[in-house]
Formats: structure tokens, C-alpha cells, sequence
């Protein structure tokens, strides 16, 4: 299971290895027992990656291989390609702009996609220095 957790000025990428049951289990329980309200609405989520990144092209392969359209690419620039998902957000009652989305697919695709966001925040923290 793929989580983006979404802040006012970032997101972070973790792949699970919870089930997609699991975890939205777990996140009911913890709501119940500590009185928060929440919804879970289906939606999409995106960020874009390097296209220069080394692996872009086995994503590429990944995505045409899934059947399911969870995953989709498109050209953003010379630079950069967007990666939309297909999954649910978790939102508390508040009109805030963070939250949790989820989503899952085959696992080799969830790591892979992984692996390239962690690769692009660190190129992006080099070049920051």
C-alpha cells in the first residue's frame, strides 16, 4: 500500500507493507478512541518526478502492464512528468489542505514508485545545498 501524507507546504511517500484493510482498520480504532471524525472519500492524487531519473522508463513499463488504471503519467515539461493515482483520501472534519491518501497496487509498481520519489528528494536535497 502506497501512503502520501499531505502538509501545507509537502507531501511524504511511504509504501506499507499493511493491507489496505489494515490500516484503514487501524485508523478507525485510533478515531473512536480518541473521538476524532473523519471521512474517506475516492479521489486522485499527484506529484511529479525528474523524467531524467534512472528507472523512469521501468515505471513507464509498470504502468502499461496494470490494467487496473491506478497509476497514470503525463508529460509535464522538458523536466519533470506527473504521476496521478487513484485511491481514497482520508480527511478529518477540518477545511485544512492536509490529509492521507492511500492507494494501492502490485506491489513491485508500490516499491518501485517508491524507490524513484525517494531517489528524486534526495537529488532535490543535493541541489538545494
Amino acid at each position: 500500500m502506497l501512503k502520501l501524507t499531505y502538509t501545507e507546504s509537502s507531501f511524504y511517500l511511504e509504501c506499507l507493507t499493511l493491507s489496505l484493510e489494515e490500516w484503514v482498520a487501524q485508523r478507525v480504532i485510533l478515531a473512536l478512541r480518541v473521538g476524532q471524525s473523519f471521512c474517506i472519500e475516492p479521489s486522485t492524487a499527484s506529484f511529479l518526478l525528474p523524467v531524467d531519473l534512472p528507472g523512469v522508463e521501468v515505471l513507464k513499463a509498470e504502468v502499461k502492464k496494470d490494467d487496473r488504471e491506478i497509476i497514470a503519467l503525463s508529460a509535464c515539461d522538458a523536466e519533470y512528468m506527473e504521476v496521478t493515482l487513484r485511491g481514497s483520501w482520508l480527511l478529518d472534519s477540518s477545511k485544512d489542505a492536509v490529509g492521507v491518501f492511500f492507494t494501492t497496487m502490485n506491489d513491485r509498481a508500490e516499491f518501485f514508485l517508491h524507490k524513484l520519489w525517494q531517489e528524486a528528494q534526495a537529488c532535490a536535497s543535493v541541489m538545494s545545498e
